[in-house]
């Protein structure tokens, strides 16, 4: 798309998903991800019931008397977004293309982040890594990562998340809040370093499918095309035993997947291109507003 477009696009989506971080999100967002780290604030002198864990023995033995750290709720929180722009997501056969939707979904995190004063920073990423943009803060970063979600042409057709994770784990070294947003179609085995991200910082899944890829139409003679690696088939979808192979494939992804996720203790929560994601991603912060 050219400037003009891209820049027009870029206008419709701020207002679109800005509306919703505002109105909807903005509670929920504080509620699921706020106040997730203490900080020292100070110290003061012991009173009944206080933790002794909490003894600042140092202070205590200069005076004489038991002094306690006091701590309080981290109020900032650094927010990265983890996107796949493989050639996967240019897929869009029921409702919006995966990628369009990725981009809605990641813009109404970023402006709920904002909200909060938090940093926001991206990582793009294909079969390799595609673009960093490292953390701040404001409204004019935040539309400049919207504008390269929109814009951006990426060098490489595959996906590979473990590279993405691997990468971020070494970026980024204090604990944040991350998004990794993607269909996860991806042959690679990433659950090693999914299980070191998630235990250095608070992993979220959120995977954006087309309900195409996990079940074929009747329709007969098809050609198909995959678009990450290129290879054109003729699939005769006619054929049940055809359409039931296919469906058995993407149930079991879409299951290991899943699995993944929950031995690595990953949140995910799942949304297609034809369903509304506000739903999706209000019920995943509920959830874990709940498990706090």
């Amino acid at each position: 798309m050219d400037a003009n477009e891209l820049l027009k696009k870029v206008r419709k989506i701020e207002i679109k998903t800005r509306g919703l971080s505002n109105d909807i999100f903005a509670g929920e967002y504080h509620s699921a991800f706020k106040g997730r780290g203490m900080t020292f604030a100070e110290v003061r002198e012991y009173q009944y019931g206080d933790d002794i864990r909490d003894i600042d023995w140092n202070v205590t033995a200069r005076h004489n008397k038991p002094y306690v750290k006091v701590y309080e709720e981290e109020r900032e929180l650094t927010v990265m977004l983890l996107v796949d722009m493989s050639r996967s997501g240019l897929f869009g056969a029921v409702g919006m293309e995966k990628r369009e939707m990725i981009a809605e979904v990641a813009a109404t995190i970023a402006f709920s982040a904002i909200q909060n004063n938090d940093k926001i920073g991206a990582i793009f990423f294909t079969d390799k890594l595609e673009k960093f943009i490292p953390p701040k803060k404001g409204r004019h970063h935040t539309l400049l990562i919207i504008r390269e979600l929109l814009g951006f042409k990426p060098e490489n057709p595959g996906t590979n998340i473990g590279v993405a994770l691997k990468y971020f784990t070494d970026a980024i070294k204090k604990r944040c809040t991350t998004f990794l947003i993607s269909d996860f179609i991806d042959e690679h085995d990433y659950s090693k370093p999914l299980a070191i991200a998630s235990r250095k910082h608070d992993l979220i899944a959120l995977q954006v499918y087309d309900k195409r890829d996990s079940e074929m139409p009747k329709v007969g003679l098809m050609h198909l095309t995959d678009l990450e690696t290129g290879i054109d088939r003729w699939v005769n979808t006619s054929s049940g035993r055809v359409r039931r192979a296919y469906n058995k494939w993407w149930y079991e992804r879409r299951q290991a997947v899943t699995q993944t996720m929950q031995r690595c203790k990953v949140d995910m929560a799942s949304v297609a291109t034809d369903e509304d994601y506000v739903k999706a991603l209000m019920e995943l912060f509920r959830r874990r507003a709940v498990m706090r």
